[in-house]
């Protein structure tokens, strides 16, 4: 593994105000679910995505990791997907920002709250939790904490619930009852459908039987294919062949004064595995110099240090990583809206003394403390069109 020395070039950091930060209140996941309430009379919701129709019935179907680069870049695998995206066939799909991090975690609670991060409080994969210093996996909820503090904020569906709209969700069994499932996209009922198709078609019965209803279905494998495989590999083409498909058999199947929303929680980038696109930050000296905890992912790291050296951190990261990663200090990122417009004040101290996300095709990886995602070919977390866009297309009855 190449050492960086900070003396050995004379890098140009990337300027903190040149990352595109999301597009939070007008066109970012956070603003799908209040738009569609919104419409339904939910009291407190503003549609901050002003194109969308009101429609008595609106279901969202969640495809995890469907980018809207991916997307557009495979018109043979996905065809109904794609007649979406054509204007001379009706279609009116475009994309929406992820928010970031662009990550599982923060973007379902991101859906599900209509909250940007600084205040829902999901910042990362992995934050540190200011109770106890240690790291906590926000999609795995490892080490346990309890979800109503760590997240508080009624669910759009609840607050649906309450207003006489039917609000359910369609996934798989094994989310019922998860501490993510319980912060993020629980009010109404509950659905668990092991394959896609029985998924699709319980979404369908949802809708129909129910004057107003807001719902919610998802499948995880589009994400899972492109983490081990990339996302032009034949298995990633294939789910996405697959999940086009589930995404015909629900709109065929949607009743009157219905409207179907395919979106995603994040894009992905192939990272190649050589020493110029994979820096291990458990063989670097210099990166690991001050630091106390690493959290976040390859693309989004959150960045933790000893008490005293945070200014030291800033400096050394932005000297060995600046010309490929945005780095900023915690309030410079605040300040430029990474999070939302607002931060919390139980969230401060959750997102790193810096912040790291890519901009160039590299991965910070930990060999040694993170073998599994490290070993990932697909990736995504950071701020790239390729990872923050995802698409947001529209079928109506």
């Amino acid at each position: 593994m190449v050492q960086h020395t900070a003396w050995d070039t004379d890098p140009e950091p990337l300027p903190v105000d040149s990352a595109p930060v999301p597009e939070y209140g007008t066109g970012s996941l956070a603003d799908l679910l209040p738009t569609l309430a919104a419409g339904l009379g939910v009291p407190g919701m503003t549609a901050g995505i002003t194109e969308l129709t009101p429609a008595d019935r609106n279901c969202v179907f969640l495809i995890d990791g469907l980018g809207w680069e991916q997307l557009r870049a495979h018109p043979e695998d996905a065809p109904f997907l794609s007649s979406l995206l054509d204007t001379s066939r009706g279609g009116t799909g475009r994309p929406i920002t992820a928010g970031y991090p662009a990550t599982t975690a923060t973007s379902l609670a991101s859906v599900g709250t209509g909250l940007p991060p600084g205040a829902h409080g999901l910042p990362g994969y992995t934050v540190r939790d200011p109770a106890t210093g240690a790291l906590m996996n926000q999609l795995r909820w490892q080490p346990w904490t309890a979800p109503g503090p760590w997240q508080p904020y009624p669910t759009v569906f609840q607050l649906a619930h309450e207003a006489g709209v039917r609000a359910a969700q369609v996934t798989s069994p094994t989310f019922a009852n998860t501490p993510l499932t319980k912060v993020a996209l629980s009010g109404g009922a509950f659905h668990g459908r092991l394959s896609g198709e029985d998924r699709m078609d319980c979404a369908a019965e949802q809708l129909a039987g129910a004057d107003r209803a807001l719902v919610y279905t998802y499948y995880a494998e589009v994400d899972g294919a492109g983490h081990r495989f990339g996302v032009d590999s034949d298995t990633w083409r294939g789910q996405l062949g697959h999940v086009d498909r589930l995404v015909q058999r629900l709109a065929e199947q949607l009743p009157p004064r219905s409207a179907l929303y395919v979106t995603a929680d994040h894009g992905m980038i192939d990272v190649p595995f050589d020493e110029d696109h994979r820096i291990d930050f458990d063989e670097d000296w210099e990166l690991k110099a001050g630091v106390a905890l690493l959290g976040g992912e390859g693309r989004a790291r959150h960045v933790y240090a000893v008490p005293g050296a945070h200014t030291d951190v800033l400096t050394c990261w932005r000297e060995v990583l600046g010309e490929q990663f945005w780095v900023a200090s915690r309030d410079e990122a605040i300040e430029a809206g990474w999070f939302g417009p607002r931060i919390d004040d139980r969230v401060y101290d959750r997102i790193g003394d810096v912040i790291a996300a890519a901009r160039d095709d590299v991965l910070l990886i930990a060999s040694e403390r993170e073998p599994k995602e490290s070993s990932m070919v697909g990736n995504h977390g950071s701020m790239t069109p390729a990872e923050q866009l995802v698409p947001l297309l529209e079928v109506r009855s």
